[in-house]
């Protein structure tokens, strides 16, 4: 490669060095859309009452049940009691309070309840309040309200995975000022989708800026797929679910999870425009960052592909097309922008010599 057609692949790794740090550290906080797990996942868990009603107090689950958020607007501590009836939680308008002595400290630092109990966690010990919030509202992982057993499916989905099932009714116990009351819930299983609806429209997304860079005459297509790329990346960030309430920076969360899609958007309109100009050594570098951008974004959301349930506002089938945009088109984009910015560096007779009749490549 002679140094002239080198210089283009030196800027694009100096553009990415600069750009993709800031971006995924921006885009970490919004990892799997809420709460840092899965962004699918073929269980899901949803409260159905607080019974009786305690006005002022509100209860969801977040990542199909993996952590319970609670908010409490009264005057007035709730209290969650440990798996054994002990003294848990205290969430009310001084902050939250955590019991030092009781096992479900310890034992939901876990998702599978394997952490060793240190020898103070007893249900019958004293409590010991530790505050680990000053605001009236918590998240915590609860093991009541989801599925407990490692790499085995409920025994009526293993019998029948074909068809949707209700894995068990579910129950958390609280008590607001004096009034005892029970969240309850159920966990259900839904069937996946089928690998073969999804994997040939990911190789065709990938394929297609390759196919563009090689065998376009200008670079109109490579710029038409950044579009598609851009549009993509705003869905994404518009149907991201809101993170807890409870997170420490609530409004920060909400731009680091808009902000890469903005960005990708920028890069999109760009790469658009060089292309509609017929500058092709522009649109394919901007090809490259794009690619990169859009793998940010959809690599840690691939799960929705093959899983039921997705985390996202949106419908679930275009959550499901637009991350295997983000990350097929993606990885097609570094892939075609690399070989348009060779192409659109080297000279016409080159060209037309490999192709067998004359062409301009990605002027």
């Amino acid at each position: 490669m002679t140094r002239r057609a080198a210089r283009p692949l030196v800027v694009v790794l100096g553009v990415l060095a600069l750009v993709l740090p800031a971006v995924v550290l921006l885009a970490a906080p919004a990892r799997a859309h809420v709460g840092g797990g899965a962004a699918g996942s073929d269980f899901d868990a949803r409260v159905l009452a607080v019974e009786p009603a305690l006005p002022g107090v509100a209860v969801r689950v977040l990542s199909f049940g993996d952590e319970l958020e609670l908010l409490n607007a009264t005057a007035t501590d709730v209290e969650v009691p440990g798996y054994s009836g002990e003294p848990y939680l205290r969430i009310g308008p001084d902050g939250v309070w955590r019991n030092a002595n009781s096992p479900a400290t310890y034992v939901n630092l876990d998702r599978f309840g394997r952490t060793a109990l240190p020898a103070h966690a007893d249900p019958a010990a004293e409590p010991d309040w530790v505050q680990v919030s000053t605001e009236p509202g918590y998240v915590w992982h609860d093991h009541r309200t989801h599925w407990m057993s490692e790499g085995l499916l409920p025994p009526a989905v293993a019998a029948d995975p074909t068809r949707a099932h209700r894995v068990s009714a579910w129950a958390v116990p609280v008590v607001h000022g004096g009034v005892a009351a029970q969240v309850r819930g159920e966990l259900t299983w839904s069937p996946p989708p089928r690998a073969r609806a999804v994997w040939p429209v990911s190789v065709l997304l990938a394929l297609a800026p390759v196919a563009a860079a090689l065998l376009a005459r200008g670079p109109r297509p490579l710029g038409a797929l950044m579009a598609v790329g851009g549009v993509a990346a705003l869905y994404h960030a518009a149907t991201t679910p809101e993170p807890a309430t409870t997170v420490s920076s609530h409004a920060g969360a909400l731009v680091s999870a808009l902000l890469p899609g903005l960005l990708a958007a920028a890069v999109a309109a760009g790469g658009l425009l060089a292309a509609r100009r017929g500058r092709g050594g522009p649109t394919a570098l901007l090809a490259v960052v794009l690619g990169w951008l859009l793998l940010v974004q959809g690599l840690p959301d691939v799960d929705v592909l093959w899983t039921a349930n997705v985390l996202a506002t949106g419908p679930v089938l275009l959550t499901r097309a637009t991350v295997a945009v983000l990350v097929a088109l993606g990885a097609g984009s570094v892939v075609g922008g690399l070989v348009a910015t060779r192409r659109s560096r080297q000279p016409a007779g080159s060209l037309a010599g490999q192709a067998g009749s004359p062409v301009t490549g990605c002027r």
